[in-house]
């Protein structure tokens, strides 16, 4: 068994994001944007789940806004455009891929880490 504490991985995140689980079937990391961040992602290749654990903000997907806060679970299909924006507090934000991020994409990228202290 796998079991992960969100609160320690957020305490030892240096970058924006941290995955902490990837195996063939999905991947799942700790997203984390401060309050007038500009969330510059671009779109996967894989479906995505977003689960806000704290904050406050928009997202956008495709063409549709809505608010996001503490409790807000958002499914993105792979390939779609999407980002978060007009962040009023804090996100913090647990996001699953299926199949694990970058699996369809052309030329696979190297799990995200955090970087060395």
């Amino acid at each position: 068994m796998d079991a992960f504490e969100l609160t320690h991985l957020g305490d030892q995140q240096e970058q924006s994001y941290l995955e902490f689980l990837r195996v063939p079937a999905l991947s799942a990391g700790l997203y984390m944007l401060p309050a007038g961040a500009i969330d510059t992602q671009e779109p996967h290749t894989e479906d995505e789940v977003y689960y806000v654990i704290s904050g406050r903000g928009l997202i956008q997907v495709d063409s549709e806004n809505r608010p996001v806060e503490a409790g807000t679970l958002v499914y993105v299909k792979a390939n779609v455009e999407h980002r978060f924006h007009s962040i009023t507090e804090d996100l913090k934000l647990l996001v699953i891929f299926a199949p694990a991020e970058y699996t369809h994409q052309a030329t696979p990228e190297p799990p995200r880490a955090p970087s060395p202290a």
